[in-house]
């Protein structure tokens, strides 16, 4: 797509084509954007008069979903990032929309999937691999950096206009004006969802109310829970080999009761707990956890024969009634960090109040279970 233009218009080209502006310029060799050539993503270049910018598909493949599903996991989750900068989809010329996003991968593939036949520059801050939401809060989606990479990447040669839209999410960290007093760019922020910003930009961008609306439903929570879950897998092989230790020396050894009594109350804590949050009674996230946690410590009490035909103690069924509670009450209040439920003040007090309570009573029952074990029942 090239020819000659107006002086104040950019004309652009595909790779090995030419364009003018001002009747005689012709579009700069220099890249924009430094990416990995083996990225898969990347299929050509558009050139402009700034520079050449990376052409992306928006097609998925195998590898990204993988990659979604590791990170899910913690595998390599602090490094799943692209390189910062402005990359094109479809064929944009110089009044194609700006797309604001973080260089966290799983944020970059979950907006470019949705671009399919839409023609955008895709703006790319650099968030140190942090999605868009978790970034506006530590501030690396924000007001300084955007203003640094428009400048970077001289999008104000690139577009004729002078608009930009960012995620919803995003707008914590952003200063609408000082973005627009130190470069002249308007900021308009888009939908919550990326499903919805072709509509957002063919409505002439404008958001309905189902748009701005924050979901959290019960998908959202669950795939939130892998992650939980792996969290806590060094610190059980910790206690799981200083058991095997104790087993050693112990009169009553601990087994296989000891072994699913605390994997439930992890499972409660990490996936049962956000799977029914909204169901649980209460506000505080340690107390949903807490309550679920009891439940299941007086269900392994009652497995193992209590109240009429006990298979062990009633020290030890203590114990198990103010540990496992209180594990489950530990990774439940972690979920504060993944939820849209809650805020920073409301998280501060809340863990000033029950992480003493939970530690006391890990500790007074980690105490009786150790004595248990040490005696002949």
């Amino acid at each position: 797509m090239g020819g000659c233009c107006e002086a104040n218009v950019l004309a652009y080209s595909s790779e090995g084509t030419s364009g003018c502006r001002g009747g005689s310029a012709k579009p700069s060799s220099v890249p924009l954007t430094n990416y990995d050539k083996n990225d898969h993503w990347v299929v050509g270049n558009i050139k402009t008069f700034s520079g050449i910018v990376p052409q992306i598909t928006p097609k998925l493949i195998f590898s990204d979903t993988l990659g979604s599903w590791k990170v899910r996991l913690s595998i390599n989750r602090m490094n799943y990032k692209i390189n910062p900068g402005i990359y094109a989809i479809g064929v944009p010329d110089n009044d194609s929309p700006v797309l604001v996003t973080a260089n966290y991968k799983l944020s970059f593939d979950a907006l470019r999937k949705e671009l399919t036949d839409l023609n955008a520059w895709i703006l790319v801050l650099d968030t140190k691999g942090i999605n868009v939401w978790c970034a506006a809060g530590k501030g690396t989606f924000g007001t300084k950096e955007l203003i640094s990479r428009i400048a970077k990447t001289k999008l104000y040669e690139i577009v004729s206009h002078r608009r930009l839209i960012l995620p919803q999410l995003g707008a914590p960290g952003i200063s609408a004006h000082e973005v627009s007093k130190n470069t002249g760019f308007k900021v308009t922020y888009g939908p919550v969802r990326a499903k919805d910003i072709k509509a957002f930009i063919h409505s002439g961008n404008k958001a309905t109310d189902q748009m701005r609306k924050v979901r959290f439903n019960t998908y959202n929570r669950l795939v939130l829970t892998p992650i939980e879950l792996v969290g806590t897998f060094k610190l059980s092989l910790m206690i799981f080999g200083s058991l095997f230790l104790l087993n050693l020396i112990a009169v009553t050894p601990f087994g296989v009761v000891d072994f699913y009594a605390y994997a439930g109350a992890i499972i409660i804590g990490c996936v049962l707990t956000p799977l029914l949050l909204p169901l649980i009674p209460g506000r505080s996230f340690a107390w949903k956890g807490w309550l679920l946690g009891f439940i299941w410590a007086l269900s392994v009490n009652v497995l193992n024969g209590w109240p009429q035909d006990p298979s062990y103690s009633w020290v030890r069924a203590l114990g198990y009634l103010l540990i496992l509670p209180s594990i489950s009450s530990y990774y439940a209040m972690n979920f504060t960090g993944s939820s849209t439920y809650t805020s920073l003040s409301g998280v501060l007090k809340e863990m000033k109040i029950a992480v003493p309570g939970i530690f006391i009573s890990i500790g007074i029952g980690i105490i009786l279970i150790l004595v248990n074990s040490f005696i002949t029942v």
